[in-house]
């Protein structure tokens, strides 16, 4: 009897332990790896929106010329309105005030870079961000050494550089007698509170002597005062010219009316202004200079260069440019040669 109990038990054994021999690692089957799930491919992140503060110191064709060429310079380089990068604009209307203001409301928003048009604009923003590292990029500034901007012309500020709308003032004078040999007294009006129209006007009058030439100047603090100042110098001088001044562009239009009425030829030292109705002038190309600042900015919002690594840039007389009619109405006649060598004529 116990025989076969144990006959019986040993059999059940066996079975228990066949039917637990696939649970054991030995005799386990191959684990079934389940195919990896395809991942799913994310968005591309948003562009970083890069803040960008543009400013002048008045509303004037020049300016507004020069800031277009930074807006489209800096969409040439990849930086597009509402896509990666925002402008906050502002003009301070010839207001010194109002462009102190401008400038340290600036630089209280930490934006990316600050760009600001001319100089008085450049002073007071560079003033502003004292002790800070913003970058800072002016356009359309005459003199920045003078201007305390920057150190020198190869020597940029830790975080100040730009380009400049130096034009050589020589060639600018030397136009003048090409076009009028008579000319023997120059008239000049220009504000003597900007720095950069006081160095023009330096120049001149060390160049005058060699050119036969005698100078008469006549200063307006404020656009309100150029109408006297124009006026000042009927019966005194042949003609007048005046320097990069924001004042007097701001109020060109009474420097012509005396020029007009009195038979005064005027020129300029900017483009914008021959079109706007002066007799000629050699000035800078400013839309090309506001191109250039751009192309700064876009170097250093792109992390490929500090404003320490760039030099100020210093531009060259570029276009001659003459309008004949408006000439005309000061009682000057341009020679034909000189109407057909310019590169810009003006028909009014």
């Amino acid at each position: 009897m116990k025989k076969n109990l144990l006959i019986i038990l040993g059999s059940s054994l066996l079975i228990l332990v066949m039917a637990l021999m696939p649970f054991f690692g030995a005799c386990a089957p191959e684990e079934v790896t389940p195919p990896p799930e395809e991942e799913e491919e994310l968005p591309p992140p948003p562009p970083k929106v890069y803040t960008v503060c543009v400013s002048q110191i008045v509303t004037h064709p020049d300016l507004d010329t020069a800031r277009q060429g930074f807006f489209d310079g800096m969409a040439e380089q990849g930086f597009e309105e509402g896509v990666n990068i925002d402008y906050i604009i502002r003009n301070a209307e010839g207001d010194m005030h109002v462009a102190v203001a401008i400038a340290e409301y600036f630089v209280s928003i930490k934006p990316d870079l600050i760009a600001p048009c001319t100089t008085p604009m450049s002073q007071t923003t560079v003033a502003a961000a004292e002790g800070t590292d913003i970058p800072i990029v002016f356009f359309l500034v005459t003199d920045p050494v003078a201007a305390g901007l920057v150190p020198s012309w190869t020597e940029p500020a830790p975080h100040v550089t730009g380009v400049s709308d130096w034009a050589d003032v020589s060639t600018q004078i030397e136009y003048i007698k090409e076009i009028m040999p008579e000319v023997k007294t120059l008239g000049i009006i220009y504000n003597a509170g900007e720095v950069n129209s006081v160095v023009q006007v330096d120049e001149v009058n060390e160049i005058a002597p060699g050119l036969g030439l005698t100078i008469v100047e006549a200063t307006a603090a404020v656009t309100a005062d150029v109408l006297a100042a124009a006026t000042s110098l009927i019966g005194r001088v042949d003609a007048m010219w005046f320097p990069t001044d924001n004042t007097i562009f701001a109020a060109v239009g009474s420097v012509l009316k005396v020029a007009e009425e009195n038979d005064i030829p005027v020129f300029a030292s900017a483009v914008g202004q021959v079109e706007a109705g002066c007799a000629a002038g050699a000035g800078i190309d400013v839309y090309s200079i506001g191109v250039e600042a751009a192309a700064m900015a876009a170097r250093i919002l792109r992390g490929e260069a500090t404003p320490a690594d760039i030099s100020p840039m210093k531009t060259e007389v570029q276009i001659r440019a003459v309008n004949p009619v408006a000439a005309e109405r000061m009682g000057l006649t341009i020679p034909q040669s000189i109407i057909d060598a310019a590169d810009i004529v003006f028909e009014e």
